[in-house]
């Protein structure tokens, strides 16, 4: 594959950790990043070390681009030597957004139609590229859709939910599912553990929170740092989740594979530990050409962390939507519906 030059929107836990795996993959440079209190653009290539130093303890805490635990006149990306302070970053991006081939949106998915508004904002000023998102609630996915047109006219090529669920089991179920002739049922389940814990989590752990009974999208953003440490206390640091919200099933049933209603997606949580408290796996069950019902089951190696495999496939989705947007395949695509390289 040929250099991608790629930008960062939001460096809390997600475009921080996309920044250092970034180090890794030779064909990716980053050119930009930027959270709300600056961006730092360098078409050369950014000095990752530098940033990541400047930026380190930038968290997303209510909903925002990245909040900061920092304190002073420079703080997150405006504390690098390589950004400048600004009040409208989304928009400074966008502005240098020429030679950019893609952007990794890193921004906590609170507001529905936040994600499908900004992907309008890089249409209108006739961005020609690649963007990437690790959104997770099924019902953006009908916000992006009905603005493919659009996309498509600007030369957009938009790969939504592209981490690790959904995105990365995501499509693990869908290999699951080539065993069977009708999918009956798919259970994914997932396990973290985040070392780090809450206060290097804050987005993360918000978002999840709207997923527990009795909470919704508007309590868990209205919620303080303490209100959250307190939910947190009461359950020993621990949070299950049954039947959440997920974009799998209607990315599952867009790419033909089942219906939406035969998806559930549950997990735990754990704040207070590097172990991860149950196997993250994926369970496909159906029937075959010959008649026979089987369930095919996909695990994570519980060693590997949800770092690893939430920005791993979000970088290799990215890679897969360039070569879609560079032979001219514009538009919304699920992580079902293309292979991350």
């Amino acid at each position: 594959m040929d250099d991608v030059n790629f930008a960062v929107l939001g460096t809390g836990g997600i475009g921080r950790r996309a920044l250092d795996v970034a180090r890794h993959e030779p064909a990716l440079t980053p050119v930009a990043a930027c959270d709300r209190n600056g961006v730092a653009i360098d078409r050369d290539g950014l000095d990752v070390d530098e940033l990541l130093a400047a930026t380190e303890g930038a968290v997303a805490s209510d909903g925002g681009v990245a909040a900061v635990k920092q304190h002073g006149g420079a703080t997150g990306v405006a504390a690098s030597t390589q950004a400048e302070p600004t009040g409208a970053p989304i928009e400074d991006v966008i502005a240098a957004s020429e030679g950019i081939d893609a952007v990794l949106v890193a921004l906590p998915n609170f507001e529905h139609d936040f994600i499908p508004r900004l992907a309008e904002r890089f249409a209108d000023a006739e961005y020609a590229g690649v963007l990437v998102d690790v959104l997770k609630r099924s019902r953006v996915i009908g916000l992006l859709d009905e603005r493919e047109e659009r996309l498509e006219a600007s030369g957009i090529t938009f790969v939504c939910g592209a981490g690790a669920t959904p995105g990365f089991l995501t499509g693990a179920a869908a290999i699951a599912a080539q065993s069977f002739v009708d999918v009956e049922e798919v259970e994914i389940r997932w396990g973290v553990g985040l070392k780090s814990g809450y206060e290097d989590n804050r987005g993360t752990v918000r978002e999840d929170i709207a997923h527990l009974d009795g909470y919704d999208i508007e309590t868990a953003r209205g919620m303080s740092d303490g209100e959250i440490e307190a939910l947190l206390d009461e359950h020993d640091g621990v949070l299950e989740f049954e039947d959440m919200e997920h974009a799998d099933d209607v990315l599952l049933e867009r790419a033909g594979i089942c219906d939406a209603a035969d998806v559930t997606v549950g997990g735990v949580l754990d704040v207070r530990s590097e172990e991860k408290p149950t196997t993250t796996t994926v369970r496909v069950t159906g029937r075959t050409f010959d008649g026979e019902r089987g369930t095919n089951t996909f695990a994570l190696d519980d060693a590997t962390s949800m770092e690893a495999n939430v920005n791993g496939p979000a970088l290799g989705y990215l890679k897969a939507g360039i070569r879609r947007q560079r032979a001219g395949e514009y538009g919304v695509f699920g992580p079902a519906e293309l292979m991350p390289i």
